[in-house]
């Protein structure tokens, strides 16, 4: 496809899987059902609304809900106007909504009222109480000097500045469908589309700055990855924030013209009641919900036989009754600066396949391993450092110089570590940063560290990643006390809770005496064995995280 194609833009993507599959059911929530037509009608309105409201082409516009369908249509929406999607993390603290929103330049903020136990709106006000101060649209925040208008679904009256969603709808009637093509058919493939902000080796999170064209080409090769069909039904748990909802459960399912099954927020046996209700053919969630599905009282009585693409070895295979490795997603690689996968096998090949590399380079992409020091190319199976680019790569990232990001010859080091065999798959190692992965989310230490500088009974906290069967890596904080402070191990979660989101939370944390670390010659600690002595100290206390029992020795690869 000419990378140029009207099509790789989120207008042409809607236009094309409304035209083909308009009568078809697109979304199904506990709350409504939509299909392809009513998702294409609603975001056209929306859309309206907000070219009404002032939104005009590179605009940033923050999206601040859970997976639910008013999510699509924005997305759609947004991108109809030619505006800049800025996803909002629904985990987020009160500090790290307020960094996306500044960081990211929002002038808009779209946003339900709040979800279990968060009250967005209500945080939201009382933290900047200009909001409720404030006219609509004449929004006037020091902390957030971009911000000019928010608007809440739900909410039945105007409050304050806090517009309500059929207001915005109604600031639409005066712009015609005409006027509204023609803003639309000015987007193109290389206009800036999305800012998905996650977490990285500085302490805040980046801004990946993503094109039009990325959503729309991964939502194209994820149809073909995961072997999806128009009788498709995909259940999933993966947040719309991330790049991962927003490609492989949202993309690959319109794209195919299946049915997406979504809800709120994850609970193991709503979950388990919704894929069997609904039918679903495919599952889309992290190891640790698999394995909270698995272990629900009610999952041996579910008939979960519709699905069929799922990752074998995880138990919703075994609940659905799958018998043979036929369907697996891990013979791949990506991350959020390449809007997921550079590299794939398509889920249907032979499992031994599978389990032999992450697969090769996509079509548009491009892989290489490099010297993680000088940045020389590194012959065939020698080990290196994993450095991509190509069609999805992102622009950059958001306020950072393009030369600290990218190579001479455009390449993005990604920090992690691997090496291409002689038939060009990609087999990926680990990574070379000291970034932690925990149940699909990426944490930075750095965060956290910098955070626990300000807390008054701990001389250092350093968070290590010790490996989990399910979650990856359990996220454990390794802290020294201040001397002659006694601090409680809940009292230190308690402390993060108030001020990180819930996943960048340490599930637990374990104390050390300045004498058991061991460092370098300028006196800072090394992880490498920090991580080891965590690993060790959890082995033998039989520490149990997530289910999980640290009873044995660490073998010498997870060590």
């Amino acid at each position: 496809m000419d990378p140029g194609d009207p099509r790789l833009t989120l207008p042409g993507f809607l236009r094309e899987i409304a035209e083909r599959h308009g009568p078809r059911e697109a979304i199904a929530s506990r709350e409504r059902r939509m299909t392809y037509a009513e998702v294409e009608r609603e975001a056209r309105a929306l859309a309206k609304g907000l070219i009404g409201a002032g939104v005009v082409k590179g605009a940033r516009v923050a999206l601040w809900m859970a997976n639910r369908p008013e999510w699509v249509v924005a997305l759609f929406a947004v991108g109809l106007t030619g505006g800049v999607l800025v996803p909002v993390n629904t985990f987020a603290t009160r500090r790290e909504r307020d960094h996306v929103l500044r960081h990211g330049d929002a002038s808009v903020l779209l946003m339900q009222p709040g979800l279990l136990r968060h009250r967005y709106l209500d945080d939201l006000c009382a933290d900047h109480p200009e909001i409720e101060a404030g006219g609509a649209g004449r929004l006037r925040v020091e902390a957030l000097p971009q911000l000019r208008r928010v608007v809440c679904l739900g909410l039945e009256d105007a409050r304050g500045g806090v517009e309500t969603w059929e207001d915005l709808l109604a600031q639409g009637a005066s712009v015609s469908d005409a006027l509204l093509d023609a803003v639309a058919a000015d987007v193109t493939p290389s206009d800036d589309g999305l800012v998905i902000y996650t977490s990285g080796t500085t302490a805040e999170p980046k801004g990946v700055v993503h094109r039009q064209r990325a959503p729309v080409l991964q939502a194209w090769r994820y149809l073909d990855f995961l072997r999806f069909t128009p009788e498709d039904r995909v259940y999933t748990t993966y947040p719309f924030f991330w790049t991962a909802g927003i490609a492989m459960s949202i993309g690959g399912t319109f794209a195919a013209g299946g049915t997406l099954l979504t809800e709120e927020h994850f609970d193991a046996g709503s979950a388990l009641e919704m894929i069997e209700r609904e039918r679903a053919t495919a599952v889309h969630a992290w190891p640790h919900q698999q394995k909270a599905m698995g272990e629900h009282p009610s999952a041996a009585t579910r008939d979960l036989r519709s699905v069929r693409k799922v990752d074998f070895a995880g138990p919703i295979a075994k609940l659905a009754g799958l018998r043979e490795d036929l369907y697996g997603v891990g013979a791949s690689y990506g991350l959020s600066e390449t809007f997921t996968i550079a590299s794939a096998l398509w889920a249907d090949a032979p499992a031994a396949e599978r389990r032999a590399s992450n697969g090769r380079a996509l079509p548009g992409m491009e892989i290489r391993i490099v010297d993680p020091i000088t940045g020389a190319r590194c012959a065939t199976g020698a080990p290196g450092e994993i450095a991509v680019r190509g069609a999805t790569l992102m622009r950059g990232y958001h306020k950072v110089p393009p030369e600290q990001v990218f190579d001479a010859e455009g390449w993005f080091r990604t920090q992690d570590g691997g090496h291409l065999d002689a038939d060009g798959c990609l087999h990926w190692s680990g990574r070379l940063s000291n970034l932690i992965k925990t149940g699909g989310a990426n944490v930075s230490p750095v965060e956290i560290q910098e955070l626990l500088e300000g807390h008054p009974q701990l001389r250092l906290g350093i968070p290590v990643g010790a490996p989990h069967p399910t979650l990856g890596e359990a996220l454990v904080l390794c802290a020294v006390p201040v001397e002659g402070e006694s601090p409680k191990e809940e009292e230190i979660r308690a402390w993060l809770a108030q001020r990180l989101a819930a996943y960048k939370v340490p599930r637990r944390v374990l104390f050390f005496r300045p004498a058991e670390l061991a460092y370098t010659a300028n006196q800072k600690v090394q992880e490498g064995p920090l991580r080891a002595a965590a690993l060790a100290r959890l082995c033998a206390e039989g520490a149990v995280i997530d289910g999980y029992r640290y009873a044995q020795e660490p073998s010498e690869e997870e060590a």
